[in-house]
């Protein structure tokens, strides 16, 4: 599927030591995936493996983040150094793309973490689960990274919407994002987990600033809000990135639930494929 197939913006790490490390042992993580029934795909898998799995649901390329997740009030639950995930990106760089995890309470070494991964990895993009800090998307605590996002020329990737997690939702309410395209202009923001419960205000934001795009991570296609669907199919076609929030959702089911969508051509390849190559300028 090399250079045809569609595009996660949003897999995570997936080899065995990666899924105990960061899905298994974390307990929030394991609450998520009893709150979604899922538990039993957390398998691991080496690069070969995996790369198999991709082929047969029809993938090119996945972005993996190295992810900074807290425990809300605790301590960090998933930190993922960059050299993990470049060990991972290097064994098939033509279709594993890295993103720059981002920890709000060290800024400036969040700054630092994020040029040393886009210079020195060849990273993609900046990665931010804001819940667990309890700092909402537009505290200016995160101002030195959207700068920095503007300066290398990289998006940032922040789930927006509830964190089913036992953790604030309000965090990542998809409001806040009206603040940062605002002062940011030039900085391609995506909004990940598709702004659920608040998806039709995603849109409208996403409609309202060219530099605003939607994610569809950690959603199943099937259970899309129909609002989601009609933007992704009309005037939103160019607006809308597929991502699949692996171990989550799985690639073959998202790719024939997609199919059932009965989307037109043209934006359903922009969709799985087209919008990706723009925003993180593969």
């Amino acid at each position: 599927m090399a250079g045809q197939g569609a595009i996660d913006v949003w897999c995570n790490i997936f080899t065995p030591e990666g899924i105990r490390k960061y899905f298994i042992e974390p307990e929030h993580i394991r609450f998520a995936f009893t709150l979604f029934k899922r538990e039993h795909l957390l398998v691991g898998y080496t690069v070969p493996e995996f790369l198999a799995k991709m082929d047969e649901a029809g993938i090119d390329k996945i972005c993996i983040p190295s992810f900074k997740v807290c425990a809300y009030r605790g301590e960090m639950q998933q930190d993922c150094p960059l050299e993990e995930v470049a060990e991972v990106v290097n064994q098939a760089p033509d279709r594993i793309v890295g993103l720059v995890g981002i920890n709000p309470m060290n800024i400036m070494n969040a700054v630092r973490e994020l040029e040393r991964g886009v210079k020195e990895f060849g990273f993609k993009g900046a990665q931010i689960h804001s819940y667990g800090f309890g700092l909402n998307l537009n505290d200016r605590m995160y101002w030195p990274i959207y700068a920095k996002c503007c300066e290398l020329d990289v998006p940032v990737l922040m789930q927006v919407g509830h964190s089913a997690e036992k953790m604030p939702s309000y965090c990542g309410h998809p409001l806040h994002i009206d603040d940062i395209a605002l002062d940011f202009p030039e900085l391609r923001i995506v909004g990940m987990h598709t702004g659920w419960p608040w998806t039709e205000l995603m849109t409208a934001l996403s409609w309202k600033h060219p530099n605003v795009y939607i994610g569809t991570s950690a959603h199943a296609p099937r259970y899309w809000d129909p609002v989601l669907v009609r933007f992704i199919n009309t005037r939103g076609q160019d607006k809308v990135l597929f991502a699949s929030d692996y171990p989550v959702l799985q690639h073959k089911e998202c790719m024939e639930q997609i199919e059932a969508l009965d989307l037109r051509d043209v934006p359903k390849q922009k969709l799985l494929r087209e919008n990706a190559l723009k925003v993180l300028k593969l």
